[in-house]
């Protein structure tokens, strides 16, 4: 049995790295220097919303390996400050900065007001998905803490009228977590990129602050 299953597995992580080599972002971000083709859904969601005009101080919680930073860098203001927040470490990325380090300390806060020297943030940018536990509602729940921590990050440092973007995943405590949203934010909207996959469950929220 134990032979079975772990030929079952092997044939599945087979089948999804064949599915990611020919997948048609992954070889678009191989072309255009992009590190991810997750680097697609943030342009997409730009082309609908314009996200980055005007924008001064952009900041992206869970950044790496760096592929939404690169758009940010390359749709920006030439003076913008760009900050990339991940306990992963980053390969350097020209005309951005970083900080290793968990969202979820308390001290990550002061230390994105010390980065901008107390200026507010014009796009909180979230892209982060929790490591599967193999269990769809416990996974759910992951995801819901991140967005509801990303919020609460952004309720303390988003300017008025600054934009907020969350990867959030279709589940039961969605609505719950809209909810909270609403507290201190306006114009939220749901949008699925093209280069999402169409079997994933990912979409991403995208609001304003009050």
């Amino acid at each position: 049995m134990k032979i079975k299953l772990k030929k079952k597995k092997n044939e599945s992580s087979s089948k999804w790295l064949s599915r990611h080599l020919n997948d048609e972002f992954y070889k678009k971000s191989k072309k255009d220097g992009f590190r991810s083709r997750a680097s697609y859904k943030l342009i997409q969601i730009n082309q609908k919303f314009e996200i980055f005009k005007d924008c001064k101080n952009i900041l992206d919680l869970g950044c790496s390996p760096g592929g939404w930073l690169q758009v940010a860098k390359r749709n920006s203001l030439r003076n913008c400050k760009i900050l990339g927040i991940d306990k992963l470490d980053l390969k350097k990325i020209d005309g951005v900065d970083f900080i290793q380090g968990d969202i979820f300390n308390e001290k990550i806060i002061n230390t994105i007001n010390e980065f901008f020297n107390q200026s507010k943030i014009d796009l909180i940018l979230n892209d982060m998905s929790p490591n599967s536990s193999g269990n769809k509602n416990i996974d759910h729940l992951r995801i819901v803490s991140l967005v509801e921590r990303v919020i609460y990050i952004a309720n303390n440092i988003l300017k008025k009228e600054g934009i907020i973007i969350s990867k959030i995943f279709q589940g039961g405590a969605q609505g719950d977590l809209l909810d909270y949203m609403k507290i201190n934010f306006h114009s939220i909207k749901y949008f699925k990129p093209q280069a999402s996959r169409k079997e994933s469950s990912e979409t991403y929220l995208i609001g304003k602050k009050k």
